[in-house]
């Protein structure tokens, strides 16, 4: 069954980077809310936020009723966040046909929920290179000063260890990373915390971006940051340092490719040359993301169609 998605325009905005005019830091903390008091929003707008009896039953579908009976003890009705996830995230369900979300809390001014507001926009979910998470709604709490960024509940588990693979799978895979960080890149944004934990997957050949807390979104073309933030860091990332956001995304990107071909075993040398200018210590001298697009759409058309049926070998 299809679903329409619906974007509410939340109407502030947050200030591309070249903007200073309030506090950067009071906006884009991680907000932590108490979920209860924003349960019923969330129920009126389509949400429903899990709760004890949810986790029991879920603990029972899966086979382990010891799990399920340790939480007899607790008010059934009540919310019951995930001890695994940080305080600004919640899972549910979208009540019209129960497919899993993931509830992100964000300051409302934050450049985060601008970056989301703009990826998820009908025009821009049109585009083929977007690979952002599916957003299924964005729902403003102005006199609190916060929103909620709806996800679809997709997976971490990028490899499935029983799963059938494919050179060709695992490339169309690389090929969704490269595209969206060179979607990004077109349209001014950096993502600053590229790696293989902000990448998931709804196990049916779609994988997605996740993760724009530190992601920049800029008016100017000579983009500089600093601060030493991010998962994978290259060697200009230091404290004090000014550096190219963009540059930043490449060497996190090679990285995350690396790893990608170790856990699946895909470690064909086209691939290691593609990667090898991507990780050059001098920012100024790794490709562009448009580059490295064409250099990948190169390397995939010189693959045979036999080579792209082989499985994997492991590094």
């Amino acid at each position: 069954m299809s679903h329409g998605i619906w974007i509410s325009d939340i109407s502030c905005p947050s200030p591309t980077s070249s903007e200073s005019s309030f506090d950067e830091d009071e906006v884009n903390y991680r907000v932590k809310p108490y979920w209860s008091q924003y349960r019923s929003i969330l129920k009126h707008r389509g949400f429903h936020l899990e709760t004890v009896r949810d986790v029991q039953d879920y603990y029972t579908f899966i086979g382990m009723p010891k799990r399920a009976e340790r939480l007899k003890e607790l008010e059934e009705d009540i919310l019951y966040p995930d001890a695994g996830l940080p305080d600004n995230l919640f899972r549910g369900i979208r009540i019209v046909d129960g497919t899993k979300v993931m509830v992100k809390a964000v300051h409302r001014e934050s450049r985060e929920l601008d970056i989301i507001r703009f990826l998820s926009s009908p025009a821009m979910r049109r585009q083929p290179m977007n690979h952002c998470i599916p957003v299924l709604d964005l729902i403003d709490v102005p006199e609190d000063d916060i929103a909620f960024i709806v996800m679809e509940q997709w997976s971490s588990h990028l490899v499935i260890n029983d799963a059938p693979c494919c050179l060709q799978l695992f490339l169309s895979a690389v090929r969704q990373c490269i595209e969206h960080c060179f979607f990004m890149h077109k349209h001014q944004i950096a993502h600053l915390d590229i790696s293989v934990r902000n990448l998931l997957t709804d196990h049916q050949g779609h994988y997605a971006y996740i993760d724009f807390e530190l992601s920049r979104r800029f008016d100017e073309s000579d983009a500089r940051v600093s601060g030493r933030r991010g998962t994978e860091l290259p060697p200009e990332c230091g404290h004090d340092a000014f550096y190219d956001p963009y540059k930043v995304d490449v060497w996190a990107l090679a990285i995350l490719i690396l790893r990608a071909c170790k856990l699946t075993g895909f470690c064909i040398p086209e691939l290691l040359e593609l990667v090898k200018p991507m990780l050059y210590d001098d920012p100024a001298q790794r490709p562009s993301m448009e580059l490295i697009m064409h250099a990948f759409n190169h390397m995939t058309s010189s693959i045979s169609p036999q080579r792209l049926l082989m499985i994997p070998h492991f590094c």
